[in-house]
Formats: structure tokens, C-alpha cells, sequence
């Protein structure tokens, strides 16, 4: 189920956040996005998850379009810690079962096979003797773990991770990095924005590098030659129109 994203242009008033974005993320596969804050990675996120309102383009997700994807589960998503109110009254068990939601119906009544499923996703990152601890207890790296969880009992064919490694201990990073792996070996497509050049090559099969703009997409090592990133973090004076 790939992602498929054509001719993008995204403006906020009159700043263009996207401009004239295409890249194709393929099914099989673990992608990182990097750039540098502001090149556009979270605006491109919204928009695949049908929560922004593009001026030109076209976005799909195994040929659905972004909303109706989102409607239907088939895509996961993991948010940046900030985004989070960590002091909300609910367990890590509960984060799990919210991944379930779409499969329950109109009551959100657990079903044996929630729970299966969700019990399944907490031993898979290793939070199965924290799963009832307040959210908000966790370390950085056990909450992105929960959300990862989520995302794997929401059993979505589609995983959206903005910044997963950031302020997390080597032993999630370890486990976070075998789970989408693993996802990927499924069949599965994974988008990732990371900051962390050096466990790109680790993570990832392929890398798109933003700035509002696609500087490049392809294979990690081609990506990490440091012309292309000068280019991708604006040290470049050809890419940011000066000189010419």
C-alpha cells in the first residue's frame, strides 16, 4: 500500500510550506524524511493524513484518498511528544486499546480480539509489565514505545512516525527500529522524519530530503553525501536561488 504524493503545493496565507512536492513511498519499505525544522515534514504528514488543505496535488494511500484512508485504519501515526497531553488520565493499556477504536464500532466495547490484539502489540515493544501505569509515567522512550503499540494493534498497513528517536534510550531506539523493520517485512509501508543522520542507515531503505521542495529521494547512502545534505539544510547557495 504505497503513498503516492504528486505535484503537492501547501500555502498558509501567503507562505508556501510544499512546493510542488512528488515522491513516492513504497509498500516493503521503511523511508526516512529528513530536514531541517521548517522545510515542510510535518506539513507534508498532515496533508498524507488528510488534515491539511492542499492548494495543488494529489495524494493517495493504496489508491484512497487521505481522509477515507485515515476513516478506514489504514494509517498509523506516532506524534512528536509535544503534541501529547501527558498528564490525561489514561493508562498505557489504554493508549494501546485507543488503536483499536476503528475495529469496535460506535461503543468502543473491547472485544476478545482487541485485547488480544493490544496485549500482543504491548509484549512486541516490551511494555507488557507497565501496561497499567498513567501514560504520563512513562520515559521518553517507553511512551514512544506505547504509541508505537498503538499503531501495531490498530493493525494499520501504513505507519506515519514524526521524530520517534527523539530523547529516547538506546533500548527503545533498538526495539522501535526491529518493530518497523519487521512491519516492513510484512509488507508494510513506514514513513519516518528523523534528525538522526547517523542510524539512518540502520533504519531506512531509502530517504527523501525536504525543504520545501524534494532536494532528493533515493538511497540512504546517496542521501547522506554531504553535498546533497548541504543542499537539504539550505548551505547550499545554488539551492536556495543565490548566486544565479
Amino acid at each position: 500500500m504505497s503513498i503516492e504524493v504528486e505535484g503537492l503545493v501547501v500555502r498558509y496565507g501567503a507562505l508556501t510550506a510544499l512546493e510542488e512536492v512528488t515522491v513516492s513511498v513504497a509498500a516493503g519499505e521503511v523511508t526516512g524524511l529528513v530536514g531541517m525544522n521548517g522545510s515542510g515534514k510535518s506539513t507534508l504528514f498532515k496533508a498524507i493524513m488528510g488534515m491539511n488543505s492542499p492548494a495543488a496535488g494529489r495524494i493517495s494511500i493504496g489508491g484512497v484518498e487521505p481522509e477515507r484512508a485515515r476513516r478506514r485504519g489504514l494509517l498509523g501515526y506516532v506524534p512528536q511528544s509535544e503534541e501529547v497531553d501527558w498528564t490525561f488520565p489514561v493508562s498505557v493499556r489504554d493508549v494501546v486499546m485507543m488503536g483499536r477504536y476503528g475495529h469496535q464500532g460506535w461503543t468502543r466495547r473491547p472485544r476478545a480480539e482487541d485485547r488480544r490484539a493490544v496485549d500482543a502489540a504491548l509484549e512486541r515493544v516490551e511494555l507488557t509489565a507497565l501496561a497499567s501505569r498513567q501514560i504520563g509515567q512513562l520515559s521518553g522512550g517507553q511512551r514512544k514505545r506505547a504509541f508505537v503499540a498503538r499503531g501495531l494493534a490498530q493493525g494499520a498497513r501504513t505507519l506515519l512516525l514524526d521524530e520517534p528517536f527523539a530523547g529516547v534510550d538506546k533500548r527503545s531506539e533498538a526495539t522501535i527500529v526491529d518493530v518497523l523493520r519487521e512491519r516492513a517485512g510484512d509488507g508494510c509501508t513506514i514513513l519516518v522524519t528523523t534528525h538522526d543522520l547517523h542510524a539512518l542507515p540502520m533504519l531506512a531503505d531509502t530517504a527523501i530530503l525536504l525543504l520545501r521542495r524534494v532536494v532528493f529521494q533515493g538511497p540512504v547512502a546517496d542521501a547522506l553525501d554531504p553535498v546533497m545534505l548541504a543542499r537539504a539544510f539550505g548551505l547550499d547557495p545554488l539551492a536556495r536561488g543565490e548566486g544565479r
